[in-house]
């Protein structure tokens, strides 16, 4: 993949035509889970531009044949990588949107979850840069996008009211997630500050919860 999208194209990303991989052992899983997450703390602090099998084998202390060993090439540790970037962040922002200091409503929580999508946590510039990749070529790289979506809805659902109807509770969930990836987009291109920010379209949809719970 050319630098400007992100992935480095050279002819060690991608495992050669007719490589085998015996990784199945509990051993072998283990030291890919291993891999893959001191590769992710590699992205976390340094972003995903330039990344290359050679890079991630010096972050994880190994060599790219033992990543292509685990791994199907840059690309697919590529999508891990992000995928459990991801894993991360949703475990921060389920343990800020079930705090018991704020109201434990829909819009309490989407409220304790916004400090979380829009600090610069662990890997956000990765996040940012994964999302932009998707956007820039989803023929190639759209799953870094859709993935986004896999982990937060069942999130959002989660924080709906018990007693919505699953119907209600996947289009509500929906609405939440096109709003806030629509304001962080914006809040990334326009401003921390103001309309900018997306701050007051955020508020917005917060009222709007907050009246579809009150109607029951």
């Amino acid at each position: 993949m050319r630098e400007a999208r992100g992935v480095k194209e050279d002819s060690e990303n991608a495992a050669p035509a007719g490589y085998r991989r015996s990784a199945g052992t509990p051993r072998a899983q283990a030291r890919r889970r291993e891999l893959l997450e001191l590769v992710t703390d590699d992205l976390a602090a340094h972003g995903l531009v330039d990344l290359s099998l050679r890079r991630a084998a010096k972050a994880a202390g190994t060599t790219h044949k033992v990543l292509l060993y685990h791994f199907d090439g840059a690309e697919d540790l590529l999508r891990e990588a992000v995928e459990l970037l991801r894993e991360r962040r949703l475990a921060s922002s389920l343990a800020a949107a079930f705090a018991p200091d704020h109201a434990q409503t829909l819009a309490g929580r989407v409220r304790a979850v916004w400090p979380v999508l829009t600090g610069t946590g662990e890997g956000q510039r990765a996040l940012d840069q994964a999302l932009g990749l998707a956007m820039y070529d989803p023929e190639r790289h759209a799953a870094l996008a859709v993935d986004a979506a896999g982990h937060f809805l069942p999130a959002l659902r989660e924080m709906c009211p018990p007693q919505w109807s699953d119907q209600r509770k996947d289009e509500i969930a929906e609405l939440v997630f096109a709003a806030l990836r629509g304001f962080l987009v914006q809040r990334r291109t326009g401003g921390s500050d103001g309309a900018g920010g997306g701050e007051a379209g955020f508020e917005a949809l917060l009222r709007m919860l907050e009246r579809e719970e009150a109607a029951g």
